[in-house]
């Protein structure tokens, strides 16, 4: 969130209930004469109405910057995606993905929860009429389901309107909705988003690194996966392993509200992303009885723009039944392993920095800090 030059991943307290968002009509922004008929299922909208057909919550007096449009529920493709075109854009200028995997997946699959999303976005006009709109900036808000899970903000703003009030006038919008108290990631925490943290009342509260390891560190460090007796890997089949699959996840994660709480639902988007490979699913089962023990989730990010692809400890598992057996440190190289096998020259990984024993084990492996997200949290709170 809050971030001019790369997105914030925001955690925000539990609610009990998704809440209905509308803006109620109020006089338009002067500034803006051009008006379309708008389409009451979220078309991409004039810049002076929302998605619902309701002018936006600004006046002469108040009106912020850039006006704010905002969508209840799944946005129309169009505007689908404008998203994926400015966060790629936003990819290829800083190195960051600002819009989370969970994020692009709730903005896909959202018509089947229509209350736990809500969009912000902004458009900016090359003078040649609606057609000739480019989305500026979008923060993109995805509200709890559940008591147990926490929501989640991101915002982007468009690398060629930087620094022009765009991510204040978002950020002033997500304010006056009054919003439950939100959590936030800086990706790359660069010093424009450290900037406008600071001036929104948030301090950084936790720092998650981001590692990555290269081949020629692969082939000097790592040793080969010594698998636990009993246990043997195999890839993951469609059709067989799902719920198997989703029972280790429960259990491996129990202390971890996102990780831990996957559905079926969720694991079924993620299996329908281009990026997705039941190859790249390694499992670790019992070889008595079948049982799953644990799991090495991989992931291959495309080439984008001057970035090279590279692979990802997406995530390790071990149900805690298996720990103690070594099995977590055979998982991730044999991960590792297969990601090497594809050509790729580099691997990254998340992981906290207060975690010192996974820090330790990783820079085992040739793994060295590359990159480092910040998280925040409301302070002193500040009007923008």
């Amino acid at each position: 969130m809050f971030s001019q030059c790369c997105s914030w991943r925001t955690y925000g307290s539990n609610v009990s209930r998704a809440p209905h968002w509308r803006i109620p009509p109020v006089a338009p922004f002067r500034a803006l004469e051009k008006r379309t008929t708008p389409c009451r299922c979220c078309q991409k909208p004039s810049r002076n109405r929302d998605a619902h057909g309701y002018a936006d919550q600004m006046t002469a007096a108040n009106a912020p910057t850039w006006p704010i449009l905002t969508i209840g529920g799944a946005p129309r493709d169009e505007v689908l995606a404008d998203i994926v075109g400015l966060a790629r854009a936003a990819e290829d200028a800083d190195g960051n993905p600002p819009l989370s995997e969970q994020t692009l997946v709730n903005l896909r699959a959202s018509h089947e929860h229509p209350d736990s999303l809500l969009v912000f976005a902004t458009y900016a006009s090359d003078g040649e009429g609606v057609a000739g709109e480019e989305l500026a900036g979008v923060a993109v808000v995805s509200l709890p389901r559940s008591e147990e899970q926490p929501g989640v903000l991101e915002l982007v703003v468009r690398p060629t309107y930087r620094n022009q009030g765009v991510g204040t006038s978002l950020v002033r919008a997500l304010q006056e909705h009054q919003l439950p108290e939100l959590r936030v990631w800086s990706h790359g925490n660069h010093a424009a988003a450290v900037e406008l943290a600071s001036t929104a009342g948030y301090t950084p509260v936790r720092e998650l690194w981001r590692m990555r390891q290269t081949r020629a560190a692969l082939e000097a460090t790592v040793p080969d996966a010594v698998v636990p007796d009993g246990v043997r890997l195999r890839t993951f089949e469609r059709g067989r392993d799902e719920q198997s699959w989703l029972d280790a996840n429960a259990a491996a994660f129990a202390h971890h509200p996102e990780q831990g709480a996957m559905t079926s639902e969720d694991l079924e988007a993620r299996m329908a992303e281009d990026w997705f490979d039941a190859d790249g699913l390694i499992l670790a089962v019992r070889e008595a009885d079948g049982q799953l023990l644990g799991f090495h989730w991989t992931k291959v990010h495309p080439r984008s723009g001057k970035h090279p692809a590279i692979g990802e400890v997406y995530v390790v598992g071990v149900t805690p039944a298996a720990q103690g057996m070594g099995l977590g440190k055979a998982l991730t190289i044999a991960g590792i392993e297969h990601l090497h096998s594809l050509g790729l020259q580099a691997i990254m990984l998340y992981v906290d920095a207060d975690n010192t024993a996974a820090v330790a084990l990783y820079r085992s492996l040739g793994f060295t800090r590359w990159d480092v997200d910040v998280m925040y949290a409301p302070g002193n709170k500040a009007d923008l």
